[in-house]
């Protein structure tokens, strides 16, 4: 059983990524329209004259007013740490460096820092979303080696062509940061840890032993380098078991994945904390890793199933039948309960202990976002729980689709949310930047992981666990 990549895929996933290109490509040279403080007066300006009165200065009509949620947070952060900053800066912003010594960064400088920052976070944000996907399917595979699943041998192929995405995708991800520097991480500007800047930040400056550039580039290579050596090793492994007359190639699969999913539990934590949660470097939650690792499974093993409903539609995977659907679709409403109870346990704890410096990177969320933040709960968990509760609804393809374009909405949505405030503020939009990132970065994706899957045949013939799986109903 051979997949061969059709003509009319390749043609769309390069023409996905010339559209993403030109998307991205749009949203650098429109960010660079604004050059000045003065063209960012204009701008206020225009929104002002627009309708958006509330947005303006009682007294200067080209400035913003505070609004009372960036009131809130600056009040709150305050108490904590007896600074002054501007009224419409959020504690994200504080901590990357916008006051000058002796005086406040000027509203316009800040909202030019952010619009400059836009396009870099659109670009940033696709890239982890796709690359997270590959490496939940990772996991998932290497747990079901380790379980010694029966169910899904049928998949193993499909997920090993998903996972082709782990090396690229995880090199343009560390490319992405270090090129864009501090318009995502604000530690890697020299001027933050510089105790004679104006822009020093003391906080910042006592974590330098674990945020900087160097040990960044290098941690990142490092948990790369693991994933994807347990990657090759696997799919070396899994396919000379199909010329083997014995299992030893299976037990050495097994031990491999047993040992690697020690090495993903630590690093997987520690690349949350590195590429995700330190663009705000005075927040952070111990639950964190927890949390960016159920979203990365969940997506995952929804792209797992999408893709098996797609080749079983060109009458491929002729063993996969409703049963392991209903089994991926089980899976996809389990995590995305589990990612809800991390998710509302992060936000309960935070929310009710009040303490400022936490507080604050939810009060930003739901002042500034409270579109994308209520959304991305709505399709993670309310929409999850409606659509796949019914154990019949599990089994029926179009369904499962629907439901999976949903989750994986969300979970961009998810890591829009993690990285946007931070960095733009509240100049965020969803528009030809944060389009064209995901164009490209789902062409790239479709490219390299349907390219992957026609290299070797679908079904893994000689696992031992085939005939089991060939025949699974539950």
């Amino acid at each position: 059983m051979e997949y061969k990549i059709s003509n009319r895929l390749r043609t769309g996933a390069i023409i996905l990524i010339a559209l993403g290109i030109l998307g991205v490509g749009y949203g650098f040279w429109d960010s660079h329209h604004y050059k000045t403080v003065d063209d960012v007066k204009e701008l206020l300006a225009s929104e002002h004259h627009g309708g958006h009165e509330e947005e303006a200065n009682n007294e200067h009509g080209t400035e913003m007013s505070h609004g009372e949620a960036s009131e809130h947070v600056k009040e709150s952060y305050n108490e904590e740490h007896a600074e002054t900053s501007h009224g419409d800066e959020h504690e994200e912003s504080a901590s990357h460096g916008d006051e000058v010594e002796g005086h406040e960064m000027s509203h316009e400088e800040h909202v030019l820092h952010q619009i400059h920052n836009r396009p870099w976070s659109a670009l940033y944000v696709a890239a982890f979303f796709f690359f997270m996907i590959a490496l939940g399917v990772l996991a998932f595979y290497a747990i079901q080696y380790a379980a010694q699943a029966g169910w899904s041998p049928v998949l193993f192929r499909v997920m090993e062509g998903i996972t082709a995405y782990v090396l690229p995708g995880g090199l343009i991800v560390l490319a992405i940061a270090y090129l864009a520097g501090d318009h995502i991480f604000v530690w890697m500007n020299p001027d933050m840890v510089d105790p004679n800047s104006s822009h020093y930040d003391a906080l910042v400056a006592g974590k330098k032993g674990w945020l900087n550039k160097t040990g960044f580039i290098i941690r990142g290579l490092i948990f790369l380098g693991g994933w994807v050596a347990y990657r090759m090793i696997s799919r070396r492994l899994s396919l000379a078991q199909d010329k083997s007359d014995d299992n030893k190639n299976f037990k050495k699969l097994f031990r491999w994945s047993a040992a690697f999913l020690v090495f993903y539990i630590y690093t997987e934590s520690m690349m949350s904390w590195d590429w995700i949660m330190s663009v705000d470097p005075h927040w952070f939650s111990t639950l964190f890793g927890w949390y960016v690792f159920a979203s990365m499974f969940v997506s995952g093993i929804t792209v797992i199933a999408l893709i098996s409903i797609y080749l079983k539609s060109k009458g491929l995977l002729e063993f996969v039948n409703d049963s392991h659907l209903h089994d991926l679709a089980k899976f996809m409403f389990g995590i995305s309960i589990f990612w809800t109870y991390l998710w509302f346990s992060q936000f309960m704890l935070i929310w009710y202990s009040n303490i400022p410096e936490e507080v604050t990177y939810f009060v930003t969320r739901i002042e500034d976002y409270k579109l994308t933040f209520f959304g991305m709960v709505a399709m993670n968990f309310i929409f999850p729980l409606l659509l796949l509760m019914n154990s019949d609804y599990k089994r029926i393809p179009w369904f499962v689709v629907m439901a999976g374009v949903v989750i994986l909405c969300g979970h961009y949505l998810d890591i829009f949310n993690m990285i946007m405030p931070a960095t733009v503020g509240d100049r965020w939009s969803i528009g030809i930047p944060e389009v064209g990132a995901i164009c490209l970065f789902a062409g790239l994706f479709m490219l390299f992981v349907f390219t992957a899957l026609s290299k070797a045949p679908l079904l893994a013939k000689r696992n031992p666990f085939i005939k089991e799986s060939e025949h699974f109903h539950y």
